[in-house]
């Protein structure tokens, strides 16, 4: 390949991996982005593991053999097996020369040779593969993982330029891995609420928007519980804002335990001292067992006076239920007639009979701004 094509395959395989929104887009497009300009047949990039021993594979692309598939959940190679990836990935280039690719064929080692390597030739004879290169990702100065690529029994051999272009693209990827990283950070944090780990009101509004479509059009059943930590004001007007933050960790940390008697419930601080756990596809029993758990936990906090908390479900006579805005409303006013009747157990709405209270207070007409705080400092 000419060094116009090869710059051409550089910034392509560059390119592809800045495009990628997700991991799996990235890793993806690293391997295929090198298998095309290495002319190869098949690519995989694993990450080294080093807590387990383990080179993971991440994505195969190209030809892959039955028992490879394209993103494994299980495809994992002990290092143990493979010294000289252990020593090469540290030793060869942390002395200054450099984490250069090398070369093996079916029939054993060939250009920059850091040793043989019976059992993935032994993989390329079984593959039906005539060689590979290996080129080792590093990532912040340390070795990520290896970027793989091999070509059909019959096609050219790689030689030692071959090797040398493998090495630029690994450097490439580590690159693509790098931005994408940095691109996921920000992403969790937009999401995340930054005292207590959970996730925030932004979090909690795009996955209901989400499940409250799959419940229009799969009827799949969606629960939100929403609750205030009461007694937060007197913390921190008495003992100060550092330790109200401690008890917000502490619920939160309760919160987080009780979402976890629910498969998939999202834990969320939405602002302040309000809280919501969101449930989809789970029984609205299931949903509610768990609050009324919160419920008791809450209460023996040292220092806070408990939670008032609302259950609002789709499973529950509650009328329909078309968009996220009626949901928390439900929730909300649950929530409110907990408060006010400085209940110890959560208010489910629409258990409370045909007229329930909490379905006629939270379908009234609403005022024209701060709908979602409309019953705050209303009292019956």
């Amino acid at each position: 390949m000419g060094e116009d094509k090869r710059l051409v395959a550089v910034v392509t395989l560059a390119q592809g991996m800045a495009a990628a929104h997700t991991p799996r887009d990235c890793w993806q497009a690293a391997a295929v982005g090198a298998c095309r300009a290495l002319d190869g047949s098949f690519a995989a990039l694993s990450v080294w593991e080093r807590g387990l021993g383990r080179l993971r594979v991440l994505v195969n692309v190209g030809d892959r053999a039955p028992d490879e598939e394209q993103f494994p959940e299980s495809e994992a190679y002990p290092v143990h097996q493979f010294p000289e990836i252990t020593e090469f990935l540290h030793e060869r280039w942390a002395g200054g020369g450099g984490p250069n690719a090398w070369v093996e064929t079916a029939e054993g080692a060939a250009a920059g040779t850091p040793g043989y390597l019976h059992q993935r030739v032994a993989a390329l004879r079984r593959r039906g593969r005539g060689c590979c290169v290996v080129a080792p990702v590093v990532l912040h100065g340390r070795a990520w993982g290896e970027l793989y690529v091999a070509r059909a029994i019959g096609a050219p051999l790689f030689g030692r330029p071959d090797a040398d272009f493998a090495t630029v693209l690994a450097a490439v990827v580590a690159a693509g891995i790098a931005q994408t990283e940095r691109l996921e950070e920000a992403r969790r944090l937009a999401f995340t609420d930054a005292l207590t780990g959970l996730a925030n009101r932004r979090a909690v509004d795009v996955r209901l928007e989400e499940a409250i479509e799959r419940h229009r059009r799969e009827g799949v059943a969606v629960s939100l519980v929403v609750c205030d930590l009461n007694g937060l004001k007197r913390v921190n007007d008495t003992l100060g804002h550092a330790v109200g933050d401690r008890l917000l960790e502490r619920f939160g940390s309760v919160l987080s335990l009780c979402g976890a008697m629910v498969p998939g419930a999202l834990a969320a601080r939405l602002g302040g001292d309000e809280f919501c756990l969101l449930a989809v596809g789970q029984p609205a029993d299931d949903v509610a067992k768990a609050a009324h758990e919160l419920c008791r936990r809450a209460a023996e906090l040292e220092l806070g006076e408990g939670v008032a908390c609302g259950v609002a479900s789709t499973e529950d006579p509650i009328g329909e239920v078309r968009d996220a805005r009626r949901l928390f409303r439900l929730a909300d006013a649950a929530q409110y007639r907990a408060k006010a009747l400085r209940a110890t157990r959560p208010v489910v709405a629409g258990r409370e009979g045909p007229d329930d209270p909490v379905v006629r207070l939270a379908d009234e007409p609403p005022p024209a701004r701060g709908e979602r705080r409309r019953f705050r400092g209303r009292r019956p």
